[in-house]
């Protein structure tokens, strides 16, 4: 298999740690510019077979139909208990092709979790580690017939397009390790290098929250979310832990939700750090957190208490925590309505 990581030592790139990279002019390069970004962090497990929509039907918060080449719909994996065991954007690269597009440290632990009943389908799973995940941010001649609207893809044989939400368009290309070197050079005469922080930020300015293995069984789907960005059917059938979902959706039982917020100083709070009120009560947790390039201060994902007033004062040990508006109103999206306005597929 071709070694990426070498890649990517070749290219100037260093480990912030085992699943992110950094570029050395990083610091130097406001977030407003075209970037190519390696998305290390992310990776696909793959479902094929006769029955691969059929399995992934009774798994998953999203309606599998809804993936359809064009469209590639957010879902999630639950417990019994309706608890997030990971969340993933779904592909449909083929027919009975379908591909789940993850944080990487999760695609074992759901492969592990989906295996026990993979057994009674005409289909198979497997980490797909010959894959290599590239970013694009920011307008560029080379994305000028890529999808233009969040969550839609094009893709061939080599090769998928998928765009994702943020303040500048921005898209995953997700492509053979044998191939992502030609891609690449392609890409770097138009646009500069960044650190896989670059898109972390995006993501946090999207309000999406990719959950990691140490996120795994923590939230419901609505905690983070996901019926607001049109991760969740409440029109299809059953998937494991759909009661609860539906039931705390129907019934108002979300007591905490995904935030935006800025941090006070140049580091990063540690994941799953403490957010306190004024009465140093414990209201909510740290999700996602990156040092903001203008050097004012860090940029958060945050899971808090619906009852904190927006301006109520937080902190986050010691310092102060300011919430910042979400970039899309918190209701629900339905999916169905995604479906509906879906691009024609393009080759």
């Amino acid at each position: 298999m071709h070694d990426w990581t070498a890649h990517l030592e070749a290219q100037g790139g260093q480990p912030r740690d085992a699943l992110h990279w950094q570029f050395p002019d990083d610091a130097h390069r406001a977030d407003d510019a075209p970037a190519l970004v390696p998305l290390t962090h992310l990776a696909v497990l793959e479902c094929r077979g006769a029955d691969a929509a059929r399995f992934l039907q009774g798994q998953t918060s999203a309606n599998v139909e809804h993936a359809n080449g064009t469209l590639a719909p957010l879902t999630v994996f639950c417990t019994p208990k309706g608890r997030v065991l990971a969340n993933a954007e779904l592909l449909k690269v083929a027919p009975e092709h379908y591909w789940l597009v993850l944080h990487a440290s999760l695609v074992a632990p759901l492969k592990q979790q989906l295996d026990k009943y993979a057994p009674f389908y005409k289909m198979s799973l497997a980490a797909r580690d010959d894959l290599v995940l590239l970013g694009v941010v920011g307008d560029t001649p080379i994305a000028a017939t890529w999808p233009s609207s969040a969550w839609h893809m094009t893709h061939d044989d080599a090769s998928v397009v998928v765009r994702h939400p943020g303040p500048q368009p921005r898209w995953l290309v997700a492509l053979p390790a044998d191939q992502a070197e030609t891609r690449w050079a392609a890409l770097t005469a138009e646009v500069a290098l960044k650190g896989t922080d670059r898109w972390l930020r995006a993501d946090i300015a999207a309000g999406l929250a990719w959950l990691t293995q140490a996120h795994s069984d923590s939230y419901l789907p609505q905690m983070i979310n996901w019926e607001a960005l049109g991760g969740i059917s409440f029109r299809k059938g059953c998937y494991t832990g759909q009661e609860v979902v539906a039931r705390a959706h129907f019934r108002g039982q979300v007591k905490r939700r995904l935030g935006v917020a800025r941090l006070a100083g140049d580091t990063p709070p540690v994941l799953g750090s403490e957010i306190r009120d004024a009465q140093d009560k414990r209201v909510g947790e740290v999700c996602q957190a990156e040092t903001d390039p203008s050097g004012d201060g860090c940029q958060l994902l945050i899971v808090i208490n619906t009852a904190v007033a927006d301006d109520e004062p937080l902190q986050v040990e010691g310092r102060e925590l300011t919430r910042a508006p979400l970039p899309y109103p918190l209701e629900r999206l339905d999916p169905e309505t995604l479906a509906a306005a879906s691009e024609p597929a393009q080759a």
